[in-house]
């Protein structure tokens, strides 16, 4: 795979976006803003409200652009920018629920699953988990936060992190097994 460099130098984009510079900070949302409404869709159940969030986001990297100290990814540091604002956006409208206890019939083993199934049907089953259990998900499966860290953000104990992870895994599975069986006709 090639790699190809999106703008020449990079820190000096950066540093004419902190100084206000409308060209720069345009380049950079002009970049990012399909892979961070990716980001937000992940949380956000209306394509409306995810687009608010990102742009949210993208005000906050704007301040605080200047605080970007060119260590690790510039794209990660958005990502975890959006990702701190999707967390923020749900939070106010509703507290997340989390169920602190650890079911013992749910430990053991993930069931694999082959599917043939869109990336827009498969987006739609994991809207339709609990929102706890979504956030954990996305946050795992998708962005590759650790436990600690999933913790850490929503103000959680790691085994309530590990159980919401379980539960939802165990809930998308259900979900595509019975439209895997619909679609082939098998009851």
């Amino acid at each position: 795979m090639k790699v190809i460099q999106l703008h020449k130098d990079q820190t000096k984009l950066i540093e004419r976006a902190a100084k206000q510079n409308r060209q720069a900070q345009h380049i950079i949302y002009k970049t990012f803003a399909p892979k961070m409404l990716s980001v937000c869709r992940y949380y956000m159940k209306d394509v409306s409200i995810a687009e608010e969030v990102m742009l949210n986001g993208f005000f906050k990297v704007f301040k605080h652009i200047g605080g970007f100290k060119n260590q690790g990814s510039f794209e990660g540091w958005i990502r975890r920018i959006m990702v701190r604002e999707c967390i923020s956006e749900l939070r106010k409208k509703n507290p997340f629920e989390f169920s602190a206890e650890i079911n013992e019939n749910l430990k053991g083993g993930y069931d694999s699953i082959n599917s043939d199934m869109a990336v827009s049907e498969i987006q739609q089953v994991i809207d339709e988990l609990p929102e706890g259990y979504r956030v954990v998900f996305v946050m795992y499966a998708i962005e590759g936060y650790k436990h600690s860290e999933i913790a850490q953000m929503l103000g959680i104990s790691e085994g309530t992190s590990k159980s919401q992870l379980f539960k939802a895994r165990k809930l998308l599975q259900e979900q595509i097994k019975k439209i895997n069986q619909s679609s082939y006709g098998a009851n």
